[in-house]
């Protein structure tokens, strides 16, 4: 593969906003010269003792009391005679009396009034969770189907649909979808744009002519509830080619999700012939599969919030080994951003499904691989990205010296630097370590395959070996000579738990272009999205330096500027991004700090200027003038954001120190003569980088 021919110019080509005249330094000359601490959204440093959660969720859950547990028998591994026998409800006709459905019930689980267990408890979720009125018409809905059904009237025109209106709460619109799923199998729930709307569920009345009514409204909740290690089993059948059938259909609508088999009877003889149909989850489905919210309630899930201190680290490595050590996989931890690895740093992280004991049972051995892990607690729930206020850095540059052919005095030239620096800001561009350290393949170049759904090509690009003989990359080569996943896999290091992954996907599925979209889901879905990103991060920079280019530091008609100081970046929405109009372009009302540019998504808006007129070219350019920045078969959308094109450092210090007064040497350093060092501390908000920064005041490329 060819070399990326821009590799040189990619960070040289980028543009200043400040005049002075800066200087040369060694940056990063050991990790500990480079140190990054996470700043919380309460504005602490995660380095410090801490015994608060990291934050706190409302309970928006129906209380203790609505779901306590009882003693019962596992309705999914009953029979179905076994299961009608202990029905307290008869499955009557829905009328508008007592006898309505409550197919939400565990029917083996009765109380004494003769109502049962689930349908207390979906009376009780979606009582509290609806008004009464749109619970009554919910019920109306719900009967109206069934009458139509039972009458044998077909539905004229488009599918009858029912409103629950907009419900904001995601938990809420969750624990919606799971009861009336329960309650009434016999409809199905959509959501769309936080709204819920209920629908006949036509999959159960194409069902209903193969088997009872009774069977398949049972067969529903169990596809519903997915119950751990459950079965349903359909009536004692003879008739093959009839059994037949129920096979095709089951596996036709569901045999991603579930598996179904054929069973004699165990009084099976000549006399009863008859056989039954067991259906199973398939293993695969089950593991990946989301709970019911009740499911998930009963079962609390473990959350443990701890503080990652890694030295000269890859991120995504580190998450691996964490993940095999804790007997998890990688998707399972969580983190609010992602550090860099020539550096000592330290950051929140959350692991699910391993309580504290467990975590601090493998201190030892991670502290082998440069980790160490402190402030264990436990929390209610994982981070998400972007869920930090910045970071804090500490930073030695070493052997500073003045730019060629300047004489000036070097400690002034310095002292102008960062004061300039501090007070006119530096251009908020995405960092080198956004887009990897590799010579031939950058991260962005695997985003843009992705955009444009070339699976194949994204894992050749991912596997595409450095001009370096070492077991990694003569793994990479070979895999590229003879895409023999399985061979590759005997041939990549342990520790390069990502590359495994996508190898034993591939070794599992085909390089093929279905078998590279499965590969693709070995990594979840923080590390699948942040390819797509790098793309995005790429353009947005090639966006900035165009226009300084073409505008310089005026804010001129087209642009797009930010109307709330207060806002992050990465959660500006576009109703707080304005359109700079001619007046306003005349008067000066703005001026460039408010300036923003979108980071590509499909829910952004483009500058009406020059600038937008560049966008929509290198869109084109790179064969994504049709795309939507969705790719479904990843499951990934991307709605794109706004990034000021300026930003300042903030608690900005700094000190010129000669380098044998510094405690960290460098090893086998001898030195003849003094030279100086400049020791700086400052915080960035979250998504801004440090060597942006440090690249600004020095005016010198890394």
């Amino acid at each position: 593969m060819e070399e990326d021919t821009d590799f040189r110019i990619r960070f040289s080509s980028l543009c200043f906003i400040t005049d002075h005249v800066g200087f040369h330094g060694t940056i990063k000359s050991s990790p500990s010269d480079f140190v990054v601490i996470e700043i919380d959204e309460q504005g602490q440093l995660v380095n410090k003792a801490s015994n608060e959660p990291i934050y706190k969720v409302n309970k928006i859950l129906p209380g203790p009391n609505n779901l306590a547990k009882k003693t019962k028998l596992d309705p999914q591994n009953l029979s179905f005679e076994e299961r009608s026998n202990q029905e307290v409800s008869t499955l009557a006709g829905c009328s508008g009396d007592d006898q309505n459905y409550e197919p939400g019930s565990e029917k083996e689980d009765t109380i004494k009034d003769g109502t049962s267990k689930g349908e207390e408890e979906n009376i009780d979720v979606l009582g509290s969770l609806l008004d009464e009125k749109t619970n009554e018409l919910l019920n109306q809905f719900a009967c109206d189907i069934k009458e139509k059904w039972n009458s044998k009237t077909e539905l004229i025109g488009p599918s009858p649909e029912f409103s629950l209106g907009r419900i904001l709460d995601k938990n809420r619109r969750a624990i919606l979808h799971s009861a009336i799923r329960q309650k009434f199998p016999f409809l199905i729930t959509v959501g769309k744009n936080s709204e819920i709307v209920v629908k006949p569920n036509l999959e159960y009345k194409e069902l209903c002519h193969l088997v009872s009514e009774e069977e398949a409204f049972d067969f529903f909740k169990y596809l519903d509830a997915k119950k751990e290690n459950s079965k349903f089993t359909f009536k004692p059948d003879i008739n093959k080619d009839h059994r037949k059938a129920v096979h095709h259909f089951i596996n036709k609508k569901f045999g991603n999700l579930v598996e179904t088999k054929s069973f004699p009877e165990p009084n099976y003889s000549a006399d009863n012939p008859n056989v039954v149909i067991t259906v199973r989850f398939r293993e695969k489905a089950h593991k990946h599969r989301k709970r019911s919210l009740l499911e998930c309630q009963e079962r609390k899930v473990i959350y443990t919030a701890f503080t990652l201190r890694k030295d000269n680290l890859e991120m995504f490595e580190a998450v691996g080994f964490l993940a095999i050590k804790l007997g998890v996989i990688p998707s399972d931890l969580s983190y609010a951003g992602l550090k860099d690895k020539k550096a000592i740093t330290y950051q929140a992280m959350v692991v699910r499904k391993v309580t504290p004991e467990r975590l601090k049972n493998i201190e030892k051995e991670i502290e082998k691989k440069r980790m160490n892990v402190f402030n264990i607690r436990s929390v209610d729930d994982s981070l998400r990205l972007g869920q930090l206020k910045g970071n804090h850095f500490d930073i030695v540059i070493r052997n500073l010296k003045n730019q060629i052919n300047d004489s000036a005095n070097l400690r002034e030239r310095i002292l102008e630097a960062v004061e300039n620096v501090k007070n006119k800001g530096f251009v908020n561009y995405y960092g080198p370590q956004r887009f990897g350290m590799g010579r031939k393949v950058h991260t962005d170049q695997i985003g843009l395959a992705l955009l444009k759904s070339e699976m194949v090509k994204a894992v050749k690009l991912f596997l595409t070996p450095e001009d370096l003989d070492d077991p990694v990359n003569r793994a990479k080569k070979y895999f590229l000579q003879t895409e023999d996943a399985k061979g590759t896999l005997s041939l990549m290091p342990e520790f390069k738990a990502r590359e495994r992954a996508l190898l034993e996907s591939l070794h599992r599925f085909g390089v093929t272009e279905e078998g590279c979209i499965q590969a693709w889901f070995s990594f979840p879905h923080s590390m699948r999205i942040f390819y797509v990103h790098a793309y995005s991060s790429k353009i947005w920079n090639e966006a900035v330096s165009y226009r300084l280019a073409t505008y310089g530091s005026r804010v001129v008609e087209g642009d797009l500027v930010c109307l709330d100081e207060d806002i992050d970046d990465e959660h500006l929405p576009s109703s707080k991004v304005h359109l700079v109009t001619e007046e306003e372009e005349s008067a000066n009302t703005y001026a460039i700090h408010q300036v923003v540019l979108p980071v590509l998504g499909y829910n952004i808006q483009y500058p009406k200027n020059k600038l937008g007129k560049w966008y929509q070219e290198v869109l084109s350019r790179d064969g994504l003038q049709t795309c939507r920045f969705k790719i479904p078969t990843l499951k990934l959308n991307v709605p794109g954001c706004y990034r000021k094109i300026l930003k300042h450092p903030c608690n900005l210090s700094y000190q010129l120190i000669e380098d044998h007064d510094i405690d960290v040497m460098n090893e086998g350093s001898h030195i003849d003569e003094a030279t100086l060092s400049l020791l700086i501390s400052f915080d960035l908000d979250a998504s801004c980088y440090a060597t942006v920064c440090m690249r600004e005041i020095m005016k010198h490329d890394f």
